[in-house]
């Protein structure tokens, strides 16, 4: 599709998998969070998706308290990957659209062509409807977003693949209708088989056999779904089935065929799929053999794959130019590669009527040597008729001999389990009418002109389908939760599932639940997913063993790596070589299927060859595997003390004691790619802290989280920085290193004082700055009295913080640390503002404005300019409020703390209604009240509660004010915040009395009164 300009077009798809397209070029959308968000918005195009909507798609029932900041980021990342993302995606209101046309999105597409098909129908053009609904089912490339997941995405998909069938069926009704019969039994089977007790499907499929001349096996179908309906639910065929069957019994006129019309339309063929053996039109010949494996009864998914190798079959059959029609079919082991060549083979057979060849190279088969090219051919030509007497001794004849016996012959030739190309080569016919399949575990990068098809896990939706189909509907059903658990935990690899299903076959007495915990073992995973012979860990031992050793080793140092994903970078210090070396090691565990690649230049593991690798390891790999560790974590401290550098300027270098790591580095010159590199490697980082507690590095533990918790909390993910920094003071008492230890507990005050576990932050800080005084640890001494500070703030003991703030700035000015001295003053002004000492908190706001004009640390920046409107409102002087908020929201962004911008929207709203700017009051109070719910810090959102009950207040709605000050005063006084525990109750005071209820406003209005008299501050305006 081209725009008007000559230019490429978008176009994407969701009758499928979600894809992309910017003109030929595939999209890389990102995430799994990217990937959710874009599909939920494409399958309500046009139409505003409320932010709310979107993190339940993502996330079902359990969102993290990022949730809502996290979709934004992710919209800005989406909208970013697709060239002119802007324009299609949409800020709405509360959430976001897409703006797509019908040219651009395959579902508005098969929307329009029903249209068009239900117009024909209306007006009697049959033929017309018919070409409509074809090209309608046509766009369907499998499952609605398949692999996608999420209940939101599922239920939508629900809705679509039941008009999707609901097409099916008028499709087939119609050219019934046109006098077709015969040439659609195929279709209608298949359609059976994904929808057994579907009554409507069955009476085509019965009326179809019947006018095709086969009663007997029309009314053989009546009596299949009357037993299926008895067993599965209890109940009879529907009377239309009924009607249909008694009048085929009695060879009802009226059942019989149309007459013949003029030009009935082509039978439909989903795109790249070929008819089956049993509806291809030409025979096979009796004498030509056929030595391929049984094809799985339960064979389940793989829709694409096998779609995209029966189109390659198809276009090499039809266009073979003097080559033979080669395909290559790669992927780990277990992951049911025979199975799909066995399926699509059988079902190209007829296309090569002079037979249909197999044979199991073993090239990774338990115990026995890979198959020999002479070998096999003598097997091959055996199998062709050709007597042994005739059969060379040596390679070559052999070879010569295969080649002439193939002459003119269109055969199929399936070569299983090949180890590598010298195994297939002399293998290969000369003749163009034949084909080959190859499967091999490694892709086979010298096989020339094979066209290649990578399989890996299966979609849950399959994996799903394949365990129903291995247990039964039933005991699927009666776990659902632990059914879908359980595929996960066998990584939706088939040979795993296959493994789990005898189990639970074999042990009637077993729960699904009850495997699923046995599987949560990581340290017994492999062994629980073994039955007989089979074995994954076996399976996969036999892909390790086959590479060289240098590759081996390589692996299971892999093995230790935390990250979800792996990069070069990172695999370098891992491994101890240079990005060049480590890029190839890399690739070749792609190649053999050790690894995944989930975009370019990333890579991981496949869970359970996770656990495998893990599993490699033992007394006599420690020293190399201690080694690559420290090695990795050296990187990483040295990567994130420089990301911390470009984001967080003015941050005090510290010497760690530890060799800095000399490999290459990622690049990080600016803070987006700085930002990027932390997001990309959210989850790695807590991992390499706990990888490095259990090989007991404890100075780099400290470091590490020194650096992690900086972004940590400018993120919001206060749970992570309170955890990890409880981690690092064990760490620092563990090496007995006062000055480690000083500076983590400072560091956890911080995080007490977010999560508002005040009593734990002062003692923890009091201990770090205790420390820091005795060993003239100047630079720790001042970040914990600034800390103390803000912690007595918190509590309303004003009196007693100012001492600790004034010696923070004391010690901040000696030591030369603007960055410190302009935090310390954004807590000064705090503590004047609700001291209502308005003049001194705008002169301590400005003094950190000023700072900030020398170091610019936008958040703190975003904070100060807060803490100047508050000290604004406090004077009345509300226009110059507006002037800092309006500079406060232009340097927030989807990056921002949800808090802090929480804190900026609601201050906006109060002072919009205070300057009569009615209109702007909603939009500002229903994001900041989500940002704040979505912060994780109770201290937040609690004062951005009270902010906004006060804005509900003036505008008479004194029920929803009573709510939102209720609620804060539960979160203040869980943590004991005076300010605004006093702020609730008198907030709470106003909207009683307003309703009516003078008794609870007297009780109120004391409470607070005491509690501002604690506090030492005058009674806060509240109106």
């Amino acid at each position: 599709m081209m725009e008007a300009d000559g230019q490429p077009g978008l176009r994407f798809g969701v009758l499928g998998p979600l894809q992309g397209w910017s003109g030929p070029s595939r999209l890389h959308l990102g995430g799994a969070v990217q990937e959710r968000v874009l599909a939920t918005l494409l399958l309500e195009p046009g139409r505003m998706v409320p932010v709310t909507r979107l993190v339940e798609s993502v996330w079902d029932d359990v969102p993290p308290t990022t949730a809502a900041h996290q979709v934004r980021k992710a919209v800005a990342h989406l909208r970013r990957r697709i060239p002119d993302g802007n324009d299609l995606i949409i800020t709405d209101g509360p959430g976001y659209r897409v703006s797509v046309g019908e040219e651009q999105l395959d579902l508005i597409e098969f929307g329009s062509h029903l249209r068009s098909a239900a117009d024909a129908v209306h007006e009697g053009r049959v033929g017309d409807a018919v070409r409509a609904l074809r090209h309608a089912l046509s766009l369907w490339r499998g499952p609605v977003l398949s692999g996608t997941g999420g209940r939101v995405i599922e239920g939508a998909a629900t809705a679509l693949e039941e008009r999707r069938l609901a097409a099916a069926e008028q499709y087939l009704e119609l050219r019934l209708g046109l006098g077709e019969a015969a040439e659609l039994i195929a279709d209608l089977r298949d359609l059976i088989v994904q929808h057994p007790m579907r009554e409507s499907l069955r009476g085509l499929l019965m009326l179809a056999l019947y006018r095709g001349g086969r009663q007997a096996e029309a009314m053989e179908e009546y009596r299949k779904v009357r037993e299926l309906l008895a067993e599965e639910l209890g109940i009879d065929p529907g009377p239309q089935l009924t009607k249909l069957y008694e009048g085929i019994l009695h060879e009802a006129p009226e059942l019989a065929a149309p007459g013949p019309v003029a030009a009935s339309p082509r039978p439909i063929t989903p795109p790249a799929v070929l008819p089956t053996a049993s509806t291809a039109g030409a025979e096979t010949p009796a004498a030509a053999p056929c030595t391929l494996p049984q094809d799985l009864s339960d064979f389940t998914g793989r829709h694409e794959e096998l779609a995209a190798l029966l189109n390659h079959v198809k276009a090499r059959n039809e266009t073979s130019e003097g080559y033979t029609p080669l395909i290559a079919i790669d992927g780990m082991g277990g992951s049911g590669k025979t199975s799909l060549a066995v399926r699509a083979a059988r079902q190209a057979a007829d296309l090569f009527p002079d037979g249909q060849l197999h044979i199991d190279l073993r090239g990774y088969t338990p115990g026995e040597p890979s198959v020999t090219p002479s070998s096999a051919l003598d097997s091959l030509l055996r199998a062709l008729g050709t007597p042994g007497d005739r059969i060379p001794d040596d390679l070559e004849g052999r070879a010569a001999l295969w080649r002439s016996t193939l002459a003119g012959r269109r055969t199929l030739l399936l070569l299983d389990n090949a180890r590598d190309v010298g195994q297939v080569l002399p293998l290969l016919p000369a003749e163009p009418g034949c084909l080959v399949l190859v499967t091999s575990r490694a892709r086979l990068l010298d096989l020339d002109g094979a066209e290649w098809i990578s399989i890996g896990p299966m979609s849950e939706d399959d994996g799903a389908q394949l365990l129903t189909e291995m247990l039964g509907e039933a005991r699927v059903a009666a776990e659902p939760k632990a059914s879908a658990d359980l595929v996960e935990l066998c990584g939706r690899l088939p040979l795993a599932l296959r493994i789990v299903a005898a189990r639970l076959r074999n042990r009637p007495r077993w729960t699904v639940q009850y495997l699923a915990d046995r599987l949560h073992d990581e340290t017994r995973r492999l062994e629980e997913l073994s039955a007989g012979e089979r074995s994954v860990a076996a399976t996969l031992r036999l892909s390790y063993q086959a590479m060289a050793e240098e590759y081996r080793t390589s692996f299971r140092l892999l093995g230790l790596h935390p990250g979800t994903v792996i990069d070069v970078h990172s695999t370098a210090a891992l491994l101890g070589m240079d990005t060049h070396d480590a890029e190839s090691v890399l690739e070749r565990l792609l190649d053999v299927h050790l690894l995944e690649q989930p975009e370019i230049g990333l890579y991981r593991f496949h869970d359970l060859v996770r656990n495998f690798a893990q599993s490699q390891g033992g007394p006599a790999t420690e020293e190399v595997d201690a080694q690559g560790v420290e090695q990795l974590l050296g990187y990483y401290l040295t990567v994130t003390e420089e990301a911390c550098q470009v984001l967080f300027p003015g941050r005090k270098r510290s010497s760690t004691g530890l060799a800095p790591y000399g490999g290459e580095l990622p690049p990080l010159q600016d803070p987006e790619r700085a930002s990027a590199w932390f997001d990309r490697e959210h989850g790695s980082l807590p991992a390499a802290v706990a990888l490095s507690e259990r090989h007991g590095l404890d100075r780099h533990t400290v470091w590490l989280t020194r650096n992690i918790v900086f972004q940590l909390n400018a993120l919001g993910r206060f749970e992570d920085f309170r955890h990890l920094s409880q981690v690092a003071v064990k760490a620092a008492r563990r090496v007995q290193d006062l000055a480690l230890l000083g500076a983590s507990l400072s560091s956890l005050g911080i995080a007490c004082w977010k999560l508002g576990h005040f009593d734990e932050g002062i003692e923890v800080t009091s201990e770090g700055r205790d420390i820091a005084v005795r060993l003239g640890e100047k630079h720790t001494e001042a970040h914990s009295e600034s800390t103390i500070g803000l912690l007595l703030t918190v509590l309303g003991q004003h009196a007693e913080a100012l001492p600790h703030l004034e010696r923070a700035m004391a010690l901040e000015h000696e030591l030369d640390i603007p960055r410190s001295q302009a935090e310390t003053l954004t807590i000064l002004s705090t503590l004047y503002e609700q001291w209502g000492r308005y003049g001194e908190a705008a002169t301590a706001a400005r003094r950190a404005l000023e700072i900030h004009r020398q170091v610019d640390y936008r958040s703190n920046r975003v904070m100060a300019l807060t803490d100047l409107a508050f000290a604004h409102v406090g004077l009345g002087e509300y226009e110059d409020a507006r002037t800092c908020l309006e500079r406060a929201r232009g340097l927030c962004d989807e990056a921002s703390p949800p808090g802090d911008f929480a804190l900026v929207l609601a201050l906006s709203a109060q002072v919009a209604q205070y300057l009569g700017r009615g209109s702007e009051v909603s939009g500002l109070t229903g994001q900041a009240l989500e940002l704040a719910e979505l912060s994780g810090s109770p201290t937040r959102q609690a004062k951005v509660e009270n902010l906004v009950g006060r804005v509900h207040r003036r505008r008479h709605d004194h029920e929803r004010a009573m709510q939102l000050h209720s609620h804060a005063y539960e979160l203040a006084a869980a943590i004991r915040y005076r300010a605004e525990e006093a702020r609730a109750l008198g907030g709470m005071a106003r909207a009683a009395r307003a309703l009516g209820d003078t008794v609870s406003a007297a009780k109120h209005e004391a409470a607070a009164a005491a509690l501002f008299e604690v506090m030492g501050a005058p009674p806060y305006n509240l109106d």
